[in-house]
């Protein structure tokens, strides 16, 4: 009887300890969802004070000069594929992937776009980049970076935990590799810079894309470009987004690929444009409506877009005024908030651990009368709408994409916060509210820069 109740002590002790430990380590890994008012917030009211105070910087030119490049950055050996889950190394290359650099001048300031055929810029690629400008003596004012966002690209550009786990690692000679690659390209980009004009279309889009949260949901479905035509030799590039996922090809998917948007640039670099750039424009919950995720399928897919946006022209203007204003806005946020259940999330300091920066920021940048705003925040294309009611209101033109060289998430609208899409628990990165924050800044800045 003794020695059963002094095993039974035991073990009961064992239990207590486990569960005070379970109970201590709870503690110290996770807390609970902030859900205080985020208008009431420091940083909320910080952030558009900064935007109010932000300084412009504004030249007016007498011409448009462009030019464009791009340069092969196919890795010489097998690397890991990044988007959905962790796949390993490609086993073979559908299309080799690019860095596409194009360049704008009014003959004052310097602007140039650096897009990656990527899920992400992450912000240690995009700093390495920058090094990599300065150290060449590149002269640009603005550097914006923009990517596909295709979900079979390749990796090695991303660091920290999180980054080994599931999106590639970091691989030093990839990334040197393309940094190289990127000044290459800025390079010969400046170099080929000739007078253009530059026009404005709009395209409608609706049937190959959709709400993937609502079914019949709100969503954007146009295709918004800029053509730089060059007036000695008519040669033109084009710079479009669209909000329609890049995710056609099966997560099971083992090829190099940059999936829709790749099989679509080169159909409309085959006809029409010698250089064509596809920038993710407001992509959160937005799909594509492919018929299926074989490479034809989606080949097919991308030649019935194309053939829209040949066909179906909504909008067209010019801009002939060389007016270049740009800004950059370093945002403020909310305690990080990744959240395992509806109510909980791990620790900040845990989450800083397993992703490390994220370089919140907006690139403001207006040509003319089209304003581009390139962003951090993976938005959701349902804020669009009236967004560029309230640009063409202030006689504007609206271009939005995102991964600019930072990301903190998606930013859906608030009442999707408690719903069960990984989009809105997973990839919410940053609480409650950022909804709201967004349209704040987004709508703010149209007002300002005019």
């Amino acid at each position: 009887m003794n020695k059963s109740l002094s095993t039974f002590i035991k073990a009961l002790k064992i239990f207590l300890w486990a569960f005070l430990f379970l109970v201590l380590l709870g503690f110290v890994l996770i807390t609970t969802v902030d859900r205080s008012p985020i208008a009431d917030q420091d940083f909320f009211k910080e952030t558009l004070n900064r935007l109010d105070q932000t300084p412009w910087m504004e030249t007016q030119g007498e011409v448009w000069l462009s030019g464009w490049s791009k340069v092969n950055v196919t890795p010489e050996r097998p690397v890991d594929l990044v988007g959905y889950a962790p796949r390993g190394p490609y086993e073979f290359v559908q299309d080799s992937s690019y860095v596409k650099a194009l360049a704008l001048s009014n003959g004052q300031t310097q602007l140039a776009w650096l897009n990656f055929e990527l899920l992400i810029v992450h912000p240690a690629l995009a700093k390495a980049i920058e090094e990599g400008v300065q150290k060449a003596g590149i002269p640009i004012n603005q550097l914006i970076f923009t990517a596909t966002h295709t979900h079979s690209g390749m990796g090695g550009y991303m660091p920290g935990p999180l980054g080994e786990m599931a999106f590639g690692g970091y691989d030093e000679k990839i990334v040197e590799g393309m940094v190289a690659k990127s000044v290459q390209a800025l390079k010969t980009a400046l170099s080929t810079q000739d007078t253009v004009s530059i026009s404005f279309r709009k395209t409608n889009a609706p049937d190959h894309v959709s709400n993937r949260f609502i079914k019949d949901g709100p969503y954007d479905p146009f295709v918004r470009q800029l053509i730089f035509t060059k007036k000695k030799d008519g040669k033109k590039a084009l710079f479009f987004t669209y909000s329609a996922h890049a995710t056609c090809l099966s997560s099971k998917f083992m090829g190099l690929s940059g999936d829709y948007p790749k099989f679509l640039t080169q159909r409309l670099e085959s006809r029409d444009y010698e250089f064509a750039l596809y920038a993710a424009g407001t992509v959160g919950s937005h799909r594509p409506m492919a018929k299926g995720n074989t490479p034809e399928l989606v080949q097919s897919y991308a030649a019935s877009l194309d053939s829209v946006i040949w066909l179906r022209m909504t909008n067209f203007a010019s801009n002939k005024k060389p007016l270049i204003k740009y800004s950059r806005l370093n945002l403020e946020l909310r305690e990080p908030h990744l959240r395992i259940s509806d109510n909980l999330r791990i620790r900040p300091w845990l989450f800083d651990y397993l992703v490390g920066d994220t370089n919140a920021h907006l690139d403001i940048t207006l040509i003319g009368n089209i304003l581009m705003i390139a962003s951090s925040g993976e938005i959701s294309g349902v804020f669009y709408e009236e967004w560029e009611k309230l640009a063409q209101e202030n006689g504007l033109k609206l271009m939005i994409t995102v991964f600019n060289g930072g990301y903190i998430g998606y930013i859906t609208p608030d009442e999707l916060y408690d719903e069960h899409f990984h989009e809105v628990r997973e990839m919410n990165w940053y609480g409650p509210g950022n909804g709201h924050y967004f349209d704040q800044l987004i709508q703010n800045t149209i007002k300002k820069v005019r």
